[in-house]
């Protein structure tokens, strides 16, 4: 799962990172404006977001993505703790508010609650779909309780598509979503690691789940009996 931290704090997102990179891949930004820049152009499970930030505050951040009907979850994770500042966050659109200083335990509780909220999480941490389990990507997958030894790449891109599991998505979203803006390859990798994931899939028929959709796509679903 992907993490968006906009901290211009340095000694304090570095301290985010540290606390969160062994669960999630974590990118980062110092200033509001490369923070929405790259709220706009990657696809993110939830984003930290500070409220006082350079060029654009964090409440005008939001108001934005909102406005783009961007429905990622925003954690606002801030020094700012006068009630009407807490309620203006969430009223604009927020989903938690999180006061400096914080333990870290809690900011993972936070983010996991977000995460089983927005429907991407269990209870337990885990992601399923079928007879499929994700529970990390440090972590071998279970198709049908057998273990699978994926890639990053390929774990990422599994998670993505059951994510959004019924849900048409394009390639185009994958490639942002998997590899990122700024990648060296091209949106035509995505084509070979579908492959590759079908394969390590086939033997359990689940590769019939990852569906063409012609002219945009893919969508993860139960196929139809013939």
């Amino acid at each position: 799962m992907r993490i968006l931290i906009v901290e211009d704090h340095t000694d304090l997102l570095e301290a985010m990172q540290k606390m969160l990179q062994d669960e999630f891949t974590i990118e980062t930004a110092t200033n509001g404006e490369e923070g929405l820049y790259l709220a706009m152009q990657n696809i993110y499970d939830v984003i930290l977001l500070d409220v006082m930030l350079p060029d654009l505050d964090g409440f005008s951040i939001l108001k934005k993505l909102r406005a783009a009907n961007m429905m990622v979850p925003i954690l606002f994770v801030t020094a700012k703790d006068a009630l009407d500042d807490r309620v203006k966050g969430l009223e604009m659109g927020g989903d938690d508010y999180l006061v400096k200083p914080f333990q870290g335990p809690e900011l993972i509780a936070r983010i996991r609650a977000l995460l089983r909220r927005s429907g991407n999480l269990t209870i337990d941490h885990t992601l399923c779909y079928r007879g499929i389990t994700l529970s990390g990507k440090e972590q071998p997958i279970f198709v049908d309780g057998n273990e699978v030894k994926l890639t990053i790449t390929q774990y990422e891109l599994l998670e993505y598509l059951i994510h959004n599991s019924g849900k048409i998505v394009t390639k185009e979203q994958i490639y942002d979503r998997v590899w990122g803006y700024d990648s060296e390859t091209t949106v035509a990798i995505v084509e070979v690691y579908i492959h590759h994931l079908r394969k390590k899939l086939e033997p359990f028929s689940y590769h019939k789940d990852i569906q063409n959709v012609r002219g945009i796509g893919y969508i993860l679903k139960e196929p139809k009996e013939n």
